[in-house]
């Protein structure tokens, strides 16, 4: 069957299954849109193509599925970098299309002609640039195969103008699905007995767990052997917070209990964590005195930050299944008794009013089918910290890049990719000013998105860090005017409303959650709360910062 590249591009498309891409159009893409008109697959419009990638990963994250945005050529495809970016240090399997100017005109500085897979070459998992029509589809393919198999991230395929337009045979077909490495039986021996002779055992879980759909295999080891969890920024959901066996979150804002525990522990057993070093603060002392276990797909990831006592890369389903079956529970008493020692996640960290406001909110979520998504800032260790997230793929955040301008449009795509759940956003009020603009499509598309921004006038985090830092020679962390947000939303037609307490806020989220419509909530911070705890930055991780006025 002969058909152009464009019409090849869109039938890949609708091989894989995609319902949704997220893009803006351009000359060098234009033939690729004109195919799309005959699709089912549904376009969506960002205000941004920052926005398009982010919407891509949230649609990721949330669905489990391969996520698409697509550009055009030149400013339009280096507006994709930092979503590019923070897809791929989270892991999150995304395509990214871009046009790009005919093939005799590449390398001649052409109008809007850039070398994105150059550019982007750092920051994917791989990237094609397309000179022969004949390889397109099987290019695409690859594309999506290489996005979603062992260590998932993003891809680029970048497509000229006249590969979109050539007239090319296409046969159907879909690459299968690549196997992954099985435990070998020493190594789940080595591990099963390690676990045996742990008398103060830690489960860490990260992202890893999410993205390999395998937080019920991780949680069966973990109720039969009693063994305590704590978790990364990422790996957020993969066990209820509301679970006994969960101490909450460790790393730089981790909680005290958690941390200590990590800290104590003569036996970590680390699953889908690369530990990032907001995990593991100093690292030479990290794992002193411990046996490491750490099992993560991706080889590389093994004695690149901590060494590990036995290392584990492997289909994780399966060598937590083999580790279940091989283990027996043993007497831990005495360690939950130290642990219990501890202060809990229950417990308020000196006098903030900032928590308050995401405590208010659990009784509103809880058993709820709903989605988290953040920005980046004091809001999202606040929320990471109070918020008792349940499920995985609940809780979307840019851990590894910290990406500002996240929350918004990654709530985007999460709610197009699960469009029965109710996806909250929560934004500080410098990250919403990067892509607000993002709530004229979730407007334009009626997408019922609540839009929480919170709100010091400031760059929080920045305060907090000088506040640390540079004894408190504060620059650059102050606004020097205020944005009504919820007139903002209004320009859009989405309705709000200002709370300023967190009574007002639960109920404002409550109603805005029997709507649907998006809703824009403004709530307004005192700049001078900090995120506590806080561990001081270079040191280990039990060792936290004394707040003195």
């Amino acid at each position: 069957m002969q058909m152009t590249g464009a019409e090849v591009m869109v039938r890949c498309l609708e091989e894989e299954g995609v319902s949704t891409v997220f893009g803006y159009p351009g000359g060098a893409i234009l033939p690729f849109y004109d195919a799309l008109r005959e699709s089912k697959v549904q376009h969506i419009l960002v205000a941004h193509e920052q926005g398009a990638a982010h919407a891509a990963d949230g649609f990721a994250r949330a669905s489990g599925k391969v996520g698409v945005c697509i550009a055009t050529s030149g400013p339009g495809a280096t507006n994709l970098v930092t979503g590019l970016a923070t897809a791929f240090l989270d892991s999150i399997p995304v395509v990214a299309i871009t046009g790009q100017v005919p093939t005799v005109m590449i390398g001649r500085d052409a109008f809007q002609e850039v070398d994105i897979t150059g550019i982007a070459m750092p920051i994917t998992k791989h990237n094609f640039l397309v000179k022969d029509p004949a390889h397109l589809a099987q290019t695409l393919r690859l594309a999506f195969q290489m996005a979603k198999t062992g260590r998932p991230g993003p891809v680029l395929v970048d497509v000229p103008r006249d590969v979109q337009t050539a007239i090319v045979d296409y046969v159907e077909g879909v690459l299968p699905p690549v196997p992954e490495d099985e435990p070998s039986d020493e190594v789940i021996a080595a591990a099963v007995e390690a676990i045996s002779k742990a008398e103060r055992p830690v489960m860490l879980i990260g992202g890893g767990v999410i993205s390999a759909d395998a937080e019920y295999d991780a949680m069966h080891l973990c109720e039969k052997l009693r063994i305590p969890v704590v978790s990364t920024l990422m790996g957020l959901g993969a066990i209820s917070a509301y679970r006994s066996l969960f101490l909450g979150m460790t790393g730089l804002h981790g909680h005290e209990r958690a941390n200590n525990a990590v800290k104590e522990a003569d036996l970590i057993l680390a699953v889908g964590t690369r530990f990032n070093d907001r995990v593991t603060g100093e690292r030479k002392t990290y794992n002193e005195n411990k046996v490491i276990i750490h099992l993560d797909i991706d080889p590389a990831e093994l004695d690149k930050n901590i060494f590990s006592t036995i290392g584990i890369s492997a289909n994780m389903n399966k060598t937590l299944q083999r580790l279940e079956a091989g283990s027996e529970p043993h007497d831990l008493s005495a360690w939950w008794q130290r642990i219990e020692g501890w202060p809990s996640m229950d417990e308020d960290f000196g006098d903030e009013s900032a928590p308050e406001f995401f405590k208010a909110l659990n009784p509103v979520i809880k058993d709820k089918d709903y989605i988290i998504t953040t920005d980046v800032g004091q809001h999202q260790m606040w929320a990471a910290q109070h918020l008792r997230i349940q499920f995985a793929r609940q809780w979307i955040t840019s851990g590894g890049l910290g990406t500002m301008g996240f929350g918004l449009p990654a709530a985007m795509g999460a709610q197009l990719a699960r469009p029965k759940s109710r996806v909250i956003s929560l934004s500080g009020d410098g990250g919403f000013k990067m892509t607000g603009s993002e709530l004229f499509t979730i407007a334009s598309y009626k997408l019922p998105v609540t839009a929480i921004v919170f709100n010091n006038s400031g760059l929080g985090m920045i305060r907090q860090l000088q506040t640390v830092s540079f004894a408190k020679r504060f620059t650059a962390c102050e606004f020097p005017g205020y944005v009504d947000f919820v007139k903002y939303g209004e320009a859009f037609g989405v309705k709000g409303e200002h709370v300023t307490t967190p009574e007002e806020l639960a109920a404002a989220v409550e109603k805005a959650m029997e709507m649907d419509e998006p809703y824009i909530i403004e709530v307004t911070v005192d700049p001078k709360n900090m995120v506590l705890p806080m561990v001081v930055p270079g040191a280990g991780i039990g060792d936290y910062v004394k707040f003195t006025e």
